[in-house]
């Protein structure tokens, strides 16, 4: 039988023991920053990993030292530019969240270092999300001049509370591994050097449990995500509407000239 994940090139992936499969975010040298085919790819992998019968458990985390450093810039300025390309990258990002949400296999994250963007849409949708205390936890959206999309509405408000999602996705405002778990944000914070055996440890856990008894668990409560969902819809398409403004320039400015945005 031909590997169903051979043709992904943001993507490695590793079989551990029988029945774990472990996705790893790579682009060497950028921290694991998702481009145009690495959000294609995180969009669509979810419907060939709940195809596969051989996988009870995933694992996804980042190489090296960091989960994921967000978007790529090129692909936001491409995404400003063009209007095709602009609906493209709106649709994927409505199928990473729901994909990941109607994957019925049980998902554990396992977050190092920079967590923002793309990479953090899966990180928190993640039936178990583990940050280690490296963990720098962002949702960035608008200090770059957008609103919160991706994943920020969907899941914040349901995991912290309102008044903590409002202050961390309208300021910005950073979150470590522990802060992260301290908030309800995280199911758990690890010291770096136990996140890899800890989001082992419970993948295998998880693969050895009834898959019926767990996956039907987890379609349950994924119930409260998708009642969220028209909420999801409207602020990845207020998100949309920013990228062919004016202020996502700005910002896109002041992150390559590392000084703060001066939005009109």
């Amino acid at each position: 039988m031909s590997d169903p994940f051979s043709a992904y090139t943001s993507l490695k992936f590793e079989r551990i023991d029988e029945h774990i499969l472990k996705v790893i975010l790579s682009t060497p040298g950028r921290l694991n920053a998702v481009g145009h085919e690495g959000h294609r790819e995180l969009a669509t992998v979810w419907r060939a990993i709940d195809a596969d019968p051989d996988v009870r458990a995933v694992i996804i985390t980042g190489e090296g030292a960091a989960f994921s450093a967000g978007g790529d810039l090129d692909l936001v300025t491409d995404m400003a530019d063009d209007f095709a390309v602009r609906i493209r990258v709106l649709k994927e990002a409505r199928d990473m969240v729901y994909n990941v949400i109607e994957c019925s296999k049980p998902i554990v994250s396992a977050m190092r270092g920079p967590a923002v963007g793309a990479g953090l849409v899966v990180g928190l949708l993640a039936d178990v999300s583990i940050a280690s205390v490296t963990a720098r936890i962002i949702d960035g959206h608008t200090k770059l001049g957008v609103a919160a999309g991706d994943h920020s509405a969907i899941i914040w408000p349901l995991l912290c509370g309102m008044a903590k999602a409002k202050y961390h996705l309208l300021t910005c405002e950073p979150l470590s591994g522990e802060e992260a778990e301290r908030i309800g944000l995280v199911s758990l914070c690890v010291p770096d050097e136990e996140l890899d055996d800890k989001a082992l440890a419970i993948a295998r856990k998880l693969a050895a449990g009834s898959p019926t008894a767990i996956r039907w668990t987890k379609l349950a409560l994924n119930n409260w995500l998708r009642l969220a969902g028209p909420t999801f819809d409207a602020s990845l398409g207020l998100e949309f509407l920013g990228f062919g403004g004016p202020d996502v320039r700005e910002g896109v400015a002041a992150l390559r000239e590392k000084r703060p945005p001066r939005f009109e």
